[in-house]
């Protein structure tokens, strides 16, 4: 059986702009992902202008975000970041698969890569475990690009 390998080269990607869109709900746990991702892309090259940073109120609110920036047509990326943690209602199942449905759509229907930065945990513990995931959806955001491009 394959495995993805996170060590995986990132690709050179000329002329890059990225948005990252973080939520403010759970922001212990968004604001270190978002950081991380730019540390990342600016590690890869990227200077401030090249990546752009938005919030928004929560989950739910990520897609339509997304969306506006795609209209735009300033990005070749967006990185929706969130966290959705587990409660005693059904509200956790809601948000997830309306987050998980409008980023998977707006993948499905334009031309801008969408990453899926959305941490859905059942505690806060293991949200704090992933919090090194940031740079993972900025490598993601830039091969995503290079996929784009090479079939221009």
């Amino acid at each position: 059986m394959s495995q993805h390998n996170p060590q995986t080269p990132v690709p050179a990607v000329e002329n890059l702009r990225v948005a990252i869109v973080t939520t403010e709900w759970n922001s212990f746990i968004t604001t270190p992902l978002a950081e991380g991702a730019a540390r990342r892309l600016q590690q890869l090259g990227y200077s401030g202008e090249d990546v752009v940073t938005y919030t928004v109120p929560g989950a739910v609110e990520l897609t339509f975000a997304a969306s506006q920036l795609i209209e735009a047509s300033l990005f070749d990326a967006v990185i929706v970041i969130g966290c959705v943690i587990r409660g005693g209602t059904p509200h956790f199942d809601y948000v997830c698969q309306s987050v998980t449905q409008g980023i998977t759509a707006l993948n499905a229907d334009c031309d801008t890569p969408v990453i899926f930065g959305v941490l859905t945990v059942n505690n806060e513990q293991e949200a704090i475990d992933r919090l090194s995931k940031g740079a993972e959806f900025a490598d993601t955001a830039v091969k995503m690009v290079a996929f784009k491009r090479s079939l221009d």
